[in-house]
């Protein structure tokens, strides 16, 4: 057993991120986010699926389809290889969990970051 706390596990941009293959070959990986409005990924794919747990706040998810806000308590399934990017778009932080199904988190970006 590994325990590990979010501190040992926060990334350059504040986020705490954890790559399965890194603990024990782990095939999921997450993110834990604190994002203030406006932030968040511009669109990507990814070759697997992808889970969001909203927890706190709101988010405009963005997809070829158009935007869609999504509020706490809600969570987001994202088929493998379908474009999506989200931001913090309410009123106080968006807190989400990001999960990843695979052991590495590996994105194809499909336009420049903001």
């Amino acid at each position: 057993m590994e325990i590990l706390t979010f501190d040992e596990l926060r990334n350059e941009n504040g986020s705490v991120e954890f790559q399965g293959a890194n603990h024990g070959g782990a095939d999921a990986s997450f993110f834990v986010l604190d994002f203030e409005r406006g932030r968040g990924p511009s669109l990507h794919t990814h070759d697997y699926p992808e889970i969001c747990i909203l927890l706190e706040g709101t988010a405009t998810f963005h997809s070829t389809d158009g935007d869609t806000e999504v509020e706490a308590g809600h969570v987001v399934v994202v088929p493998a290889g379908e474009p999506h990017g989200f931001e913090s778009s309410g009123g106080g932080p968006l807190r989400q969990v990001n999960i990843h199904v695979s052991a590495r988190m590996l994105s194809q970006w499909l336009e420049a970051e903001g």
